[in-house]
């Protein structure tokens, strides 16, 4: 510990949590402009075909686990 010294083990230690945290800020904004376009998506009076095949998933998914 004595070879590299408080200085570079504190940058170290910022350094990642600097890393980690712009990480997450950045995948949490991919998260939300996902879930604004399947609202967006959703509320539109013509859906489409994305979202329609993606609702049929679901279904056949529900369904699947509704079968005893």
């Amino acid at each position: 510990m004595n070879a590299f010294g408080p200085a570079a083990v504190l940058g170290l230690i910022f350094g990642f949590m600097w890393g980690i945290g712009c990480s997450l800020a950045i995948l949490y904004s991919i998260y939300l402009g996902g879930y604004r376009k399947g609202v967006e998506e959703s509320l539109a009076e013509r859906k489409s075909k994305r979202y329609l095949g993606a609702l049929e998933k679901i279904e056949t998914k529900k369904e699947r686990a509704a079968l005893p």
